[in-house]
């Protein structure tokens, strides 16, 4: 959609913008609850240690970190039953496969419990702010409204039937909910665990070349941006390059491809408009090929995105609510720990982690504000929310980015004569999860495992940790392959 806007350049409505930067900003909200509390979160808490837990002291430690009025002992009691409900069953339910009682794990029996009390209330709260997604995008994951060009959402404040004042102050009623949760329930907790695993701000640093892209448009063009990005060399914040439109060549220009150690035909490192996608598959060979994924470089090295890199940039481009939000979490570390924790323990697992909680609460900020920016944008009288494009002869080259709950997502195309010549997606999780690249620099996974303490080999559980923190997704590298070479089935687009 962007890449195609960009190619054509195309302008884009100021309400499409508005409801596509809510749609996004939503969805992430959601992905970034997900993540901590359903994906990451149990890899540092032991629900089975949660069931010896003194339910009073729990919601007393829970009311002294938090004003959250979920923390009651009633509250944190009928969450204690349930999980013993499920133990008295014979089996954990959703908390079924966790390496409870591993030597890696060390949080007392009342704050696993109280995490274990809030992954059930964040259940909830998910599913609540994915209803803004569903509102405005007419489903959820997979939304309907956005078109090149803008979006299919009508506004008529007379109307039952299209975007009205009744749809839109049940969607601020949402982010106001959720955000409640998000800032006085989980960016706690992500402090305390930080805090109680101190020492794994030692672990998991790897690449630190970060990369984010500005997200968040405000105005047609996309030169101006609610959400900062750009590119931070070797870890150092003061070799921050902001990346300021659509148009800036410092991200279009650097953005390469390897696959000398990927299943595909050839060696190369190219740009993504240059590139093709030809599968060549070798089996496993250590100082050759062994990975679906492409290797992502910028200005050409391995580069890390997500959160983390997010927050770093955000933090570094003067992002007043990043700023807050940052100091906040430090300081509640800094107050548990018992020591001063500075911006540099971000570098690690479990700064990983923090950063998706700090970029949720950012998120929270941003949802309200866009949301403002709509509304009072319709009281002006303007309600177009879409422009149609036009293709013309030859041929026309775009790009377009956003920064995704997992990370920096680009799209790159060429088209010919109105045609699609050339699509390529460079997406999170290749970022993360490319393997060595040309100049055989371990990809960002790799280096993340780096020194990474192992208990158990059996139960590597530390590995994990690290992986998860990147909130892993590879279904980009997902191919089916018939093991004689014969060719299974072949699409065409017309």
């Amino acid at each position: 959609m962007r890449s195609v806007e960009n190619a054509l350049g195309l302008e884009v409505p100021l309400n499409a913008q508005y409801i596509r930067n809510i749609i996004m900003g939503a969805h992430a909200v959601h992905d970034h609850i997900v993540h901590f509390y359903h994906l990451a979160a149990l890899d540092w808490v032991d629900i089975v240690s949660a069931l010896k837990a003194d339910a009073r002291a729990t919601a007393a430690l829970g009311q002294k970190l938090s004003s959250w009025a979920g923390n009651s002992y009633e509250a944190v009691k009928t969450s204690q039953d349930k999980l013993k409900t499920f133990v008295a069953s014979g089996q954990l339910g959703i908390y079924g496969s966790g390496y409870w009682g591993h030597p890696a794990m060390k949080l007392s029996h009342e704050v696993n419990m109280l995490a274990a009390h809030h992954y059930l209330q964040a259940l909830e709260y998910q599913r609540e702010i994915n209803k803004v997604v569903g509102i405005l995008g007419s489903k959820t994951p997979h939304i309907q409204n956005v078109a090149v060009g803008g979006v299919a959402n009508a506004i008529n404040m007379d109307s039952p039937t299209t975007l009205n004042m009744e749809r839109l102050y049940y969607i601020k009623t949402l982010i106001d909910k959720v955000g409640d949760f998000v800032e006085n329930v989980m960016l706690i907790d992500t402090a305390a665990v930080g805090a109680f695993y101190a020492e794994w701000t030692n672990y998991g640093a790897g690449v630190m070349n970060y990369l984010s892209v500005p997200d968040m448009p405000m105005d047609t063009k996309g030169t101006v941006f609610a959400l900062p990005g750009g590119y931070i060399a070797d870890g150092d914040v003061g070799k921050f390059t902001a990346i300021k439109s659509y148009n800036d060549s410092f991200f279009r220009d650097n953005v390469r491809e390897s696959i000398k150690h990927s299943w595909y035909d050839g060696e190369w490192n190219k740009h993504p408009w240059e590139e093709e996608t030809v599968p060549k598959y070798t089996d496993f060979q250590d100082n050759g090929k062994y990975s679906w994924v492409k290797a992502p470089n910028f200005m050409g090295k391995p580069a890390q995105v997500g959160p983390l890199a997010n927050v770093l940039c955000m933090y570094v481009a003067g992002h007043a609510p990043t700023k807050k939000y940052v100091d906040k979490a430090l300081a509640l570390v800094s107050s548990l720990a018992g020591a001063k924790v500075g911006i540099g323990a971000l570098h690690s697992s479990i700064g990983r982690i923090a950063a998706r909680s700090v970029r949720c609460a950012v998120l929270y900020d941003t949802l309200k504000t866009q949301w403002q920016a709509l509304v009072d944008n319709i009281a002006k009288g303007d309600v177009k929310t879409f422009n149609p494009p036009t293709f013309p002869k030859g041929e026309q080259r775009g790009y377009g980015y956003h920064e995704a709950p997992r990370g920096a997502l680009s799209h790159w195309i060429v088209i010919k004569d109105g045609i699609i010549k050339n699509y390529q997606a460079v997406v999170p999780g290749t970022w993360n999860s490319g393997p060595r690249n040309h100049t055989d620099a371990p990809g960002v996974y790799e280096a993340a495992l780096v020194g990474t303490p192992v208990a158990d080999p059996e139960k590597p559980l530390e590995v994990l940790r690290t992986i998860h923190s990147f909130d892993p997704c590879i279904a980009c590298a997902i191919h089916l392959v018939d093991k004689d070479r014969h060719e299974i089935v072949r699409v065409k687009a017309v």
